[in-house]
Order: C-alpha cells, then structure tokens, then sequence
C-alpha cells in the first residue's frame, strides 16, 4: 500500500458567472502555506457561454501552471431564483470539466460548511472567513474582491478535512458496514 503524501497541492474555486473566486494552498503535513488567490472576471462579457468558456480556460491554465493534486469546489446554494441556480451550476460543472479533463480529483462543500471549517460558524459573513483566513494563512494583503478569499476557503476547507487525494480512502455501503469497522469508536 502507498502511503500519502506528506505535502498536496490544493485548489479552491467559488463558482460564479460575474467573478469566480480562487484559492490555491500548498499542505505540509498539519501546516497549510498560501500560493496564490485571485478572481476571473467575467462581468463584461454578455454571452453566458462565452463566460463558462473563460472559466473552462482559465481554470485549466491555472491548473496547468499550479499543477494542484486535488481541486474543491463550493456547492451552489439553494436559492429562490432558478435561473440564477441553473447558471452557478454550469459555471460549478465547467470548472469541475476543466479539472476533471486533467485528471485532478474533485470535492464539493456546501458554503455552510467551508464558513463552520474557517470560522467556527456555518452563518459567518464574507469579511470574518477573509479575516480568519488572513490570521491562518499569514496574509495581509486584502483582495479587491471577497470572491478571492471565498475560494481560498475552500481549498483550507477541503485541507481541514483530511481527505486523502485520489479518493482511495475507505467508504461504506452504509451504517451498518461503518459501525462493523467502526466498533472501538462506538460507545
């Protein structure tokens, strides 16, 4: 059996068809390091395909020129417009196409649950997460757009959760074949 690496390369995205947020943070063990973070605007582009094209290229790029192990996306959220839904969706699937068309794993996370694992709080607000992330990570710079430290987050997010790259870590068919492996950490 391999074992894991001992460092990883991990991307963030905040999906968006205006500004798409990204993060990328390099993993050492229990240390997380800041590699880059910024913002694809898409805001004076009219044609929605045009957009998911620009996330599509520049999602590769960045993936190109970051190489990161594993990528992590937020989930859209539930919302009372469908239209808006649908299209934070396909701008969600294009980058997960980008990275899946590299052969990077991919992870989503429901913005309750990035803003829990950087804050302690699921109802945090943008500038807590960019203030938390800016403590954790060291950073002073405060990007023009939150969307940045949005995908930052995510990727801290996905480095909280010790998931291994590759996705070749144990699951289960169900409750009961958890509990079965399981047994010591029942009480």
């Amino acid at each position: 059996m391999l074992a894991e690496k001992k460092e990883r390369v991990i991307m963030g995205i905040d999906p968006g068809t205006s500004i798409m947020g990204y993060g990328i943070v390099l993993e050492k063990g229990n240390k997380i390091e800041l590699i880059t973070l910024g913002i694809v605007r898409m805001d004076h582009l009219d044609d929605h395909f045009l957009k998911l094209q620009r996330i599509f290229e520049k999602t590769v790029k960045l993936i190109d020129e970051y190489k990161p192990d594993t990528m992590a996306l937020e989930a859209p959220f539930y919302g009372k417009n469908i239209q808006v839904m649908l299209k934070l969706g396909r701008a969600q699937g294009v980058a997960m196409a980008a990275a899946l068309s590299r052969n990077i794993p991919v992870n989503e996370y429901a913005p309750r649950k990035i803003k829990q694992s950087i804050t302690g709080n699921g109802s945090a607000g943008k500038e807590q997460v960019a203030a938390m992330l800016q403590r954790l990570l060291n950073f002073k710079e405060t990007p023009e757009f939150l969307d940045a430290t949005d995908g930052l987050a995510v990727a801290v997010c996905h480095s909280f959760q010790k998931i291994p790259t590759g996705g070749k870590g144990k699951t289960y068919s169900g409750w009961e074949s958890f509990v079965s492996d399981n047994k010591k950490r029942l009480r």
